[in-house]
């Protein structure tokens, strides 16, 4: 029974998507009651906190890192589940399909939160992957929506080949798989140069979830051609899965060489993301390009190595959360009629709907990383973490990059609050405006009160190590 309940958030998703399955094969359309279901999840998952164990001999770990990003999960499915409920460009028949394959990538996603096997990882990531490939051409046949599937499937295919190549060098050179044991072993290149250059192989797959330079190219033609519900999930959700595998490859304590070349790749991420977002006029595509350079901030933690730096890597997953959850949210409501929204069409947003506003607002601040919201917290961790680490030059060109998104994230604001509305006010539901205002009200207050979070965080990266 202890069995059971520790694998409880996963079965809970599981019995969904049977739900789901069960209403595709009736052709059912009636998906009111999922956000219930999906909410009740939030409160399984938090209660899944106070268990530990180690299931499926040894290849899964339930600790207070894994349930913490399994929360994240069923905190974005919710949200993304609310957003699309009103998809106008997804046809009723296929609604449950659409869920379904949903709710398949982010049982993926818990799978790869705790999951502590190579080969473990390698499924529960393909099972996130292949269930998003679905995803994103539903659009009423838009070519720009397959293009972008197209893209992604491809250059994830070309990602997965190759992780799955550095997975035979690493067995090859350390004869296991288990992440327990490799921590263990030593990660030095004198000693472990073969294992360590199939772990930088089997890194690429996460960061292309991540859409790090120079794995970013499906990154903004997939926000740009997917719908802007299909949209938000595509930029929020599997970033979460790349994010806690990655914290925990981190904790292996790789070779210097490698941790640099993650470095420059982080540097040239941010670099290029930011000067690209700035000439972009398509609100979704100049925001795939933001977490281009939002891939290389979150590196940040991941090289400086310290408890500091992979509890702040975790911490700005939920900031970088909550804050796209926001941003796509309004995208969403202010596209009446499915179409993507354009620069032009913020203007005069605060005049139309204050609500709105002020959430576009608060998700651009703290995109930007401007106090008091979360993403100024989550960034100055980063920073601080990395610093005297040995990559003060990346902290320093993190912080020039930072001061280089302003100009594009305070545009959406400028336009939203300083221009005259050239549309009528909008009509939206009491409920869509709640969630958005809680949405921005959580990006300040995780800002002005963050340490219980970090603090919980770094013991959470503690249980890591031995």
């Amino acid at each position: 029974m202890e069995k059971v309940i520790l694998f409880g958030p996963e079965i809970y998703l599981l019995f969904i998507i049977f739900i789901l399955f069960v209403q595709s094969l009736a052709k059912s359309t009636k998906v009111n009651w999922l956000p219930y279901a999906t909410f009740l999840g939030i409160f399984i998952s938090i209660f899944s906190f106070k268990f530990n164990g180690v299931l499926f001999l040894g290849t899964y770990k339930i600790d207070f890192l894994s349930q913490f990003f399994k929360f994240l999960t069923y905190l974005g499915l919710t949200l993304c589940v609310l957003n699309s409920l009103k998809n106008k460009t997804l046809s009723q028949e296929i609604r449950a399909e659409y869920y379904l394959f949903m709710g398949l990538s982010s049982l993926g996603l818990l799978f790869l939160s705790s999951a502590v096997e190579i080969f473990t990882i390698y499924i529960a990531l393909e099972l996130t992957s292949y269930s998003l490939y679905v995803l994103v051409p539903l659009r009423n046949q838009d070519p720009r929506a397959v293009e972008g599937a197209v893209k992604y499937m491809f250059y994830g295919a070309l990602a997965t080949a190759l992780g799955l190549y550095g997975v035979s060098y690493i067995l090859a050179s350390k004869h296991t798989t288990y992440l327990a044991i490799l921590l263990q072993e030593s990660w030095k290149w004198s000693e472990a140069g073969l294992a360590i250059l199939g772990l930088g192989m089997f890194l690429l797959s996460f960061l292309y979830k991540l859409s790090l330079f120079p794995f970013h190219f499906w990154s903004p033609d997939l926000y740009e051609g997917s719908s802007n519900e299909t949209a938000t999930f595509a930029a929020t959700m599997p970033k979460l899965g790349a994010m806690v595998v990655l914290i925990r490859l981190a904790a292996l304590s790789p070779d210097f060489n490698l941790k640099l070349a993650l470095g420059i790749m982080a540097a040239l991420s941010m670099t290029f993301g930011n000067l690209l977002a700035l000439v972009q006029r398509d609100v979704k595509r100049l925001l795939g390009y933001s977490t281009i350079a939002h891939a290389g901030f979150i590196i940040l933690g991941l090289v400086a190595g310290t408890k500091l730096g992979l509890g702040a890597a975790a911490f700005y997953s939920f900031a970088y959360l909550v804050m796209n959850l926001a941003a796509f949210w309004v995208i969403t409501l202010l596209s009446q009629k499915g179409e993507n929204i354009t620069l032009e069409d913020l203007k005069g947003l605060a005049q139309r709907e204050p609500f709105l506003a002020f959430v576009l607002a608060a998700a651009s601040f703290g995109l930007a990383g401007i106090p008091p919201t979360v993403g100024f917290s989550g960034k100055f961790f980063l920073l601080t973490s990395a610093w005297g680490h040995g990559f003060n030059w990346l902290v320093i060109i993190a912080a020039l990059n930072t001061a280089l998104a302003i100009f594009y994230y305070l545009n959406l604001v400028r336009l939203a609050y300083t221009k005259e509305p050239e549309e009528k006010r909008l009509d939206i539901s009491l409920n869509s405006r709640l969630v958005a205002c809680l949405l921005g009200v959580a990006i300040v207050f995780f800002g002005l009160i963050p340490q219980n979070l970090l603090s919980f965080l770094i013991k959470a990266v503690n249980q890591l190590t031995p």
